[in-house]
């Protein structure tokens, strides 16, 4: 993902924000904002036949004290017109090789419960729910507005980094 893709990625960002099953943010921030918190080497795009975006993924560190710096928080998106065509799982496939080659030892990410498509995506990628946060916190746009919503933790381990 690269500044040239910004367009594409808000927009596919903001049908998330709009749905409410995929972020409790109100809004979609500006490329600047998104490029300082996303970890560089772990943002990327898929394209379809045509090169337009039809899905995102990326990461921000989870913390920024040395003994997490193999621990990372990620989100998935895939345009509404792609869903169901295996955009998601081939996102998620190349993200997990690159923050593998990165040298990450845990992916995480928080996931609505209702969101059962983007907890069969990850359970089919080897993530594993770890737990659920009841009543987190209150959404504040989209259709769940106003109302205190759940999540559940899921993580992915490295089978090749933070083994020792």
């Amino acid at each position: 993902m690269v500044a040239a893709d910004w367009a594409a990625v808000a927009e596919i960002y903001r049908q998330g924000v709009e749905d409410g099953e995929a972020t409790f943010e109100s809004r979609v921030p500006e490329w600047a904002e998104f490029d300082a918190a996303k970890l560089p080497g772990l943002r990327l795009v898929a394209e379809d036949d045509a090169g337009r975006v039809c899905g995102w993924v990326a990461a921000s560190r989870v913390s920024t004290r040395e003994a997490y710096r193999g621990v990372i928080e990620h989100s998935v998106y895939v345009a509404r017109a792609a869903r169901g065509l295996g955009i998601g799982r081939l996102l998620l496939t190349a993200f997990v090789t690159a923050a593998e080659d990165e040298g990450v030892w845990t992916i995480q990410s928080a996931v609505f419960p209702e969101n059962a498509a983007s907890l069969r995506l990850h359970e089919a990628a080897g993530f594993r729910v770890v737990g659920r946060r009841e009543r987190i916190a209150r959404a504040a746009a989209g259709p769940h507005a106003g109302t205190w919503r759940d999540t559940v933790l899921i993580e992915r381990r490295s089978s090749r980094n933070g083994l020792g």
